[in-house]
């Protein structure tokens, strides 16, 4: 494993490895690594010759500059965490990512209203300037992507699209702890007991998969119930959508590809999740 601050000398490296033929697997992180990063390091590795990760925590995707300042950052130990699986690791400065300031304006329409959209606008801005600037980067062949985080998952998809880059976007499995919890770097800001009670919105998310109704708000019904119970759990919200244009369904038949997305805050830590129905 070696590791890259600046993007001159990432360039340097890569080019070298391309005119070998090498191909690029790419897993972009904003560090506090855990095991369903580890998973994406792997499957990146399994399906290329180089597997990259990126390491940075992009401020222009942050609407709370609270959330910003307390997010987790230690580079020696996700080093120390990565190291079997990677073999370089881009850890840039923010003045290597943005020697100016970023301009760029994206526009995802209906995908960016909705969910993630309407709590933090303009966070899929930031993540697309990041996303596509990392990818101008490392030039990558394959880049890969947690399910968890399904909005924004679509949107970098819909993001190649329009841009028509030279990309494939593949999609992984959540990874989660023993107690169902998703795997999440905000994870590191729970204590243990925070940990099982917010563990607890999946289990009532996957209850809600056993409800005989093809009706959505019914289903929806159930979910916000039961989480008010749950302190001290709030809702951000709670919406099954079709999960191509994650618009909200009324009936469980209206599509063939049906997710239930979740944003809730437990403390003042907010955590998001995404549950498969179809």
């Amino acid at each position: 494993m070696i590791l890259i601050q600046t993007v001159e000398k990432l360039n340097e490296v890569l080019v070298r490895l391309r005119s070998n033929g090498k191909t690029i697997g790419f897993v972009p992180t904003m560090g506090a690594i855990h095991d369903g990063h580890i998973a994406l390091i792997k499957k990146a590795k399994s399906e290329n010759q180089v597997a990259v990760l990126s390491i940075f925590v992009n401020s222009l995707q942050f609407n709370n500059p609270d959330d910003l300042e307390k997010y987790p950052r230690d580079l020696e130990k996700d080093l120390l965490l990565v190291e079997n699986y990677v073999d370089i690791v881009f850890a840039p400065s923010h003045k290597e990512i943005y020697p100016t300031e970023a301009t760029e304006k994206y526009d995802f329409g209906e995908l960016e209203t909705v969910m993630e959209g309407v709590s933090r606008p303009g966070h899929f801005n930031g993540v697309a300037i990041v996303v596509k600037r990392l990818f101008d980067f490392v030039q990558p062949n394959k880049a890969y992507f947690g399910e968890k985080d399904f909005q924004q998952l679509t949107i970098i998809r819909k993001l190649v699209e329009q841009l028509k880059l030279d990309v494939t976007i593949t999609a992984c499995p959540t990874v989660r702890e023993p107690n169902g919890l998703a795997m999440s770097s905000r994870n590191l800001r729970l204590s243990f007991a925070k940990r099982n009670i917010a563990a607890k919105v999946y289990g009532i998310i996957k209850r809600s998969q056993e409800l005989e109704t093809p009706v959505v708000k019914k289903i929806v019904d159930f979910v916000q119930t039961e989480v008010k119970k749950l302190e001290p759990i709030k809702l951000d919200y709670f919406a099954i959508v079709d999960g191509n244009t994650l618009q909200l369904v009324e009936f469980l038949n209206d599509t063939e590809n049906i997710v239930a997305c979740v944003a809730f805050y437990i403390g003042d830590v907010r955590l998001i999740d995404m549950v498969r129905f179809k």
